[in-house]
C-alpha cells in the first residue's frame, strides 16, 4: 500500500471523524479509502454505460 499525503477542509475531516466515532469505520484512513473505492466504482459503471451506448453490439 503506498502512502498518500492530501489537503482536506476541516470540515470533511470532522465528519470522517464523527463516523469513526459512531463506528461506521475503523479509522480515518479506511473511510477515505472507501470513498476512493466508491468514487473508482461510479465513474467505472459510468464509463461503462457511456461505452454500452457507443457500441450498442457489445451489450452483454
Amino acid at each position: 500500500m503506498e502512502r498518500v499525503t492530501l489537503r482536506i477542509p476541516e470540515q470533511q475531516i470532522e465528519e470522517v471523524e464523527r463516523m469513526v466515532e459512531t463506528g461506521q469505520f475503523p479509522n480515518r484512513s479506511e473511510a477515505i479509502r472507501s470513498a476512493v473505492r466508491e468514487m473508482l466504482n461510479e465513474q467505472g459503471t459510468h464509463q461503462e454505460a457511456q461505452q454500452t451506448q457507443e457500441r450498442p453490439w457489445a451489450k452483454v
